[in-house]
């Protein structure tokens, strides 16, 4: 299975942080899983830290590191990706999750979350 990590996700994974779910944990290490970390994910790591959000602790190019090293792989961010944020109901307003979910639906991807309202995209995407 393909999963698509959101932000948060993604850091509380790389962190081993007690806020990951035992259902994220497993899906995260099954083998049968394929991780995927967006450019998107990256942008937004990088424009939160460089503002000293505290809730960015690791800056891009550290989290970009630290992706690598737990072997998860890069999605760029496509042109097609882009087109489907037009298709999207405005549940969310925030621009990163919005291509996340965008990028997940397009790929098909499964969209590993804890944000309540980007699950009510689809039932493709996961909630943790």
């Amino acid at each position: 299975m393909n999963l698509l990590l959101d932000t948060h996700v993604a850091l509380w994974a790389i962190t081993d942080s007690p806020r990951l779910t035992a259902r994220a944990r497993e899906l995260i290490a099954s083998p049968r899983s394929s991780i995927w970390v967006s450019a998107a994910t990256l942008w937004e790591i990088t424009i939160k830290h460089a503002l000293h959000r505290g809730d960015m602790p690791v800056s891009g190019q550290d989290a970009l590191r630290y992706f690598r090293e737990a072997g998860y792989r890069l999605l760029p961010i496509e042109p097609e990706h882009a087109a489907a944020l037009a298709e999207l109901a405005p549940h969310h307003q925030d621009p990163f999750d919005r291509m996340l979910v965008a990028q997940a639906l397009t790929e098909p991807m499964r969209l590993l979350t804890h944000d309540a309202l980007v699950a009510r995209y689809s039932d493709s995407i996961i909630a943790v």
